[in-house]
């Protein structure tokens, strides 16, 4: 069960930021609806939401998964891929020693996104990516060995981040699109398979009793209630214009 969930409101910045995708210039006014949509959803979830407030210097920062990766007794501040991003760290690690006192930190030439980590139980599946370098991914792997995880590193073909294509539910079920849906490293699971025109919705979060889900894949919706799980459907079109996903919008702990 998570208790605590951190989130960071979009700046007026974030329709300048980086973006992989043709879908056009977000909609500030729009953004921050569905933002303020997401946070109103984490609330029915039952989780206490620390709420930051937007940054301008830094147009990405609203996508707070990328900055660290977070276990219940430690946390590991990660070193974003995109220089841009490098900083969004310092204000994440002065929030996080609210709620941790252990931290490991992923160093240069280490690059480490969070949207790039997947946990599964105690095995974290750690993605290389344009934002995930080898080194980064080793680190991370050896500092989890260290305490006791498990870490697989696995190289993407497709996404631009290995959370992009995959979502672990529990109970040994995760959702899966594209390359993880026959994936050698994901055979031990159960699947939810997301087809090729729906795969945005493989980026889905279970919070507690819910699983939210992007709004309008009805056939990832029927499958998820199918499989005995509640649903919450938002609307993403501002943030999957900036390659982000609902879990990129925080870090649930």
């Amino acid at each position: 069960m998570y208790k605590n969930v951190i989130v960071k409101t979009p700046g007026k910045s974030y329709v300048n930021g980086l973006t992989t995708s043709d879908l056009g210039t977000p909609d500030y006014e729009k953004l921050l609806e569905q933002h303020e949509a997401y946070v109103e959803a984490l609330k029915k979830c039952g989780v206490s939401v620390t709420h930051l407030p937007a940054s301008e210097e830094f147009p990405d920062s609203t996508f707070v998964e990328d900055t660290a990766i977070l276990t219940p007794d430690f946390a590991v501040v990660t070193n974003p891929g995109a220089d841009s991003r490098n900083s969004e760290i310092k204000e994440m690690e002065a929030i996080l020693k609210g709620f941790y006192k252990k931290f490991y930190y992923i160093s240069a030439p280490g690059t480490l996104d969070g949207g790039d980590v997947l946990k599964v139980e105690n095995h974290f599946y750690i993605g290389i990516s344009e934002r995930t370098n080898e080194e980064g991914a080793r680190q991370l792997k050896e500092i989890l060995e260290s305490e006791d995880y498990k870490g697989t590193v696995v190289p993407l073909k497709e996404f631009f981040h290995l959370k992009t294509g995959i979502s672990y539910l529990d109970n040994n079920l995760i959702v899966a699109a594209g390359e993880f849906i026959n994936h050698q490293d994901f055979s031990q699971y159960e699947k939810i398979v997301v087809s090729n025109e729906d795969e945005y919705s493989a980026n889905c979060i279970l919070v507690n009793d819910y699983v939210i889900i992007p709004k309008g894949y009805e056939e990832t919706k029927r499958h998820l209630n199918e499989s005995g799980y509640k649903t919450i459907e938002l609307e993403t079109s501002e943030f999957q214009k900036q390659d982000g996903g609902l879990s990129c919008l925080s870090l649930r702990f």
